[in-house]
């Protein structure tokens, strides 16, 4: 009896799993860089000085996108369309930003201030979101 299938123990499927996650987890500082350079306020550096709701709204829509990426590396068989998938998932989660920007008024005040309420908000509508849309890629 075997303990491992020939076919993951081969190169060919380690190297390929090497480059799906590469390739992500490069997508996901992408998709980090970008949110914290296209939201107007320092995402980092209010986390680094303890504000909870800017970490609830960060965390959530990496999660959000992370979600969308692990279904997108599940139901592609080309690195190419993996890539692709994501990118428009990465389009996908910076819209849902502009969108809460312009329902929450004054939402830069309020997670600079910590409004928890809002930063738990943001975080949770982008994981919706990202789950909707991982499910979507399925």
């Amino acid at each position: 009896m075997e303990l491992i299938h020939p076919d993951l123990a081969s190169f060919d499927y380690f190297y390929r799993y090497l480059m799906y996650l590469s390739s992500g987890v490069a997508l996901l500082l992408l998709f980090a860089v970008i949110y914290v350079r296209f939201t107007p306020y320092d995402e980092l550096g209010l986390i680094r000085a303890g504000h909870t709701a800017a970490a609830f709204s960060f965390g959530g829509a990496l999660i959000g996108f992370a979600l969308t990426l692990a279904s997108s590396a599940v139901f592609n068989a080309s690195l190419i369309g993996f890539i692709g998938w994501s990118l428009a998932a990465m389009l996908v989660q910076v819209l849902v930003y502009l969108a809460l920007e312009r329902i929450i008024p004054n939402l830069r005040d309020a997670l600079e201030a910590n409004n928890v309420a809002v930063g738990g908000f943001m975080g949770s509508v982008s994981i919706t979101i990202g789950i909707l849309n991982a499910a979507c890629l399925s």
